[in-house]
């Protein structure tokens, strides 16, 4: 994505910047210059290409984080384009739970493109503004009650879009042996490995620490 919200394919560079010991900026490794326009030419989203995969700019992005882990990203925005936004919509139940809107899946895809365009543009206008959550309870084996958070279809998208930027970012960071809501990382992959490591090493003691409640209040 280029010019103020043009889908078009990314170029990376061959070359990283910023090796003169300055305060790394972001912006300048990730892709070429913009395009030029006409002084008051308006921003005009092109219709996103109906496809799962993500932005090659992200790969960019990625690469860029593994390879200088001291860097600032300082801008990011671009990369929302309506290929990335059109990507997790695809990825979404399409029997989930509506949210507060009472959109389903099937209703935000009769005009996908149109709504996927139209919500790029809001986002890179700064008027999109997420809705908020359907509350809903679910029992616990203790006879107490979950409280959730359910998010709309749109919001979903967004949110899904930003955590995949975020995570070209600082999933670089990561130790090999963090895990929880990681990509192959997942609570069940940290059962295995402790698994493997209490038969195969000499294990003295293990740390077993939970936060209470901390999705009760933070959904």
């Amino acid at each position: 994505m280029n010019a103020g919200g043009e889908s078009d394919d990314f170029v990376i560079p061959p070359n990283r910047t910023n090796n003169a010991g300055t305060e790394p900026v972001a912006e300048s490794a990730e892709g070429r210059e913009p395009a030029k326009k006409n002084a008051g030419q308006a921003d005009s989203p092109r219709a996103p290409k109906r496809k799962h995969g993500r932005s090659y700019g992200l790969a960019g992005v990625r690469e860029t984080a593994r390879a200088q882990p001291e860097l600032k990203f300082t801008s990011l925005l671009h990369h929302v384009n309506g290929d990335l936004l059109m990507s997790p919509f695809f990825d979404l139940n399409k029997t989930a739970a509506v949210g507060i809107d009472e959109v389903t899946w099937h209703d935000y895809e009769l005009e996908l493109e149109e709504r996927i365009v139209d919500l790029q543009g809001r986002i890179h206008r700064g008027s999109y503004r997420a809705k908020p959550s359907k509350r809903i309870y679910i029992p616990k084996p203790d006879g107490r009650q979950r409280p959730i958070g359910i998010a709309s279809l749109e919001d979903k998208i967004v949110q899904k879009s930003a955590g995949w930027i975020l995570q070209c970012i600082y999933e670089q960071g990561f130790l090999g042996f963090s895990y929880g809501f990681r990509p192959g990382k997942s609570q069940h992959k940290t059962l295995d490995a402790l698994s493997v490591a209490s038969t195969s090493k000499n294990v003295s003691w293990v740390l077993d620490a939970d936060g209470e409640g901390s999705f009760d209040h933070s959904s």
